[in-house]
């Protein structure tokens, strides 16, 4: 007779979860082949690990001991073809060339196109120690000075991105800055009713018609031309071991091409929080840490970004709303996904209710009402 306290149950599925685990990590990596092309590239080692880091939302990163060098090797996820969102080769080659620059990325080491041996594009990078304030502060930062200088460094890391001369880096043809916020705009207009072709089966969406046109009659066409990361926020960076905080790298360049820094700028806004700012849309991919005393405001963080970049934050009210939109576009795209069944994460569902509040909260900023 089986026990009716639960733990079999549990066992089970504990079980069945490390099975899936290790057949994903098995789709992720041939760890023999990996060893043949960096015994090749680097020569011999005799430590060799490799682990899976389960952080993030999109490109795979994997954690690989290699004698004394600590290694990471980035790809796109088993079974998918390299396209915009997923391109490691373009990430690479960013960060590559901002090797000799002021902006802040990890040092690079290979890159290959042999699907032999990761059976998709990939490159290898060398692994930076430190913190990413993702759920929260390390305890050695809980002080009122390194809470502003967190803030400053995120802002600093930004405008050192924005000041890179893209044409002396060799990154010239990276993008079209001109008319980068017009296609902004447009696509990210085609993600929603891509989407809604099934999530309007279920629910409508209040609001995002107007939304929708007054960020396409409002949309700047005169801006600054710089490369820009195209997802830079607080836990997209990381900070050095140590006080007080120092911001050792910017991850996640995927995204990054020429364009308005401006959207940039926005994009991180659209994450930080103010004290007294109304409940996240999305707790579950919202932190709210920065509400506590010493970290700057986001017109504290505006004004050292235009001090510092010397670009003024001129018509904000659409940046920001710019981000919240896309941020909506995003859940609405996931919300599909989980009504067709193809997909088990658990805050797929949630956008059902998570997208129209992130709706409402673009309206509040285009009528002032979540100001700076």
């Amino acid at each position: 007779m089986a026990d009716t306290d639960g733990t079999e149950g549990e066992d089970r599925s504990t079980s069945t979860e490390a099975e899936r685990d290790e057949a994903y990590f098995a789709r992720l990596v041939d760890t023999e082949a990996l060893a043949r092309y960096l015994e090749a590239e680097l020569g011999p080692a005799g430590e060799y690990d490799v682990a899976h880091h389960q952080e993030g939302h999109s490109n795979e990163t994997l954690f690989v001991t290699w004698g004394d060098r600590n290694l990471v090797v980035r790809r796109p996820p088993p079974g998918e073809i390299a396209d915009t969102a997923h391109d490691v080769l373009r990430e690479y080659r960013v960060m590559d060339a901002l090797q000799d620059t002021a902006a802040r990325v990890p040092r690079t080491v290979l890159t290959s196109e042999d699907q032999a041996v990761m059976g998709s594009d990939f490159y290898v990078m060398e692994r930076v120690e430190g913190d990413v304030c993702r759920g929260g502060e390390p305890d050695r930062f809980a002080n009122v000075e390194s809470r502003e200088a967190i803030g400053e460094e995120l802002v600093d890391g930004l405008c050192e991105i924005h000041a890179v001369s893209y044409e002396d880096v060799g990154l010239g043809e990276f993008g079209y800055p001109e008319g980068y916020t017009e296609r902004q705009v447009e696509r990210w207009g085609k993600q929603y009713a891509w989407a809604m072709e099934v999530t309007t089966d279920e629910r409508d969406l209040p609001g995002l018609e107007g939304v929708s046109e007054w960020l396409e009659s409002n949309c700047p066409t005169d801006y600054p031309h710089t490369l820009v990361h195209g997802d830079y926020k607080l836990d997209n960076v990381m900070y050095a071991p140590g006080t007080p905080p120092r911001l050792v790298s910017v991850f996640d360049w995927e995204m990054s091409t020429l364009g308005d820094p401006r959207a940039d700028l926005g994009w991180m806004l659209s994450y930080w929080r103010d004290p007294g700012d109304p409940a996240p849309a999305i707790p579950q991919l919202t932190a709210t840490f920065m509400e506590r005393e010493g970290y700057p405001t986001r017109g504290e963080l505006v004004d050292r970004y235009e001090a510092r970049s010397g670009i003024e934050f001129a018509e904000e009210r659409f940046y920001r709303a710019l981000a919240v939109y896309k941020l909506g576009a995003l859940g609405e795209m996931f919300f599909r996904r989980y009504l067709e069944g193809n997909s088990d994460d658990s805050m797929y569902p949630l956008m059902d209710e998570r997208v129209p509040a992130l709706i409402e909260r673009a309206k509040r900023i285009i009528d002032g009402e979540e100001p700076l």
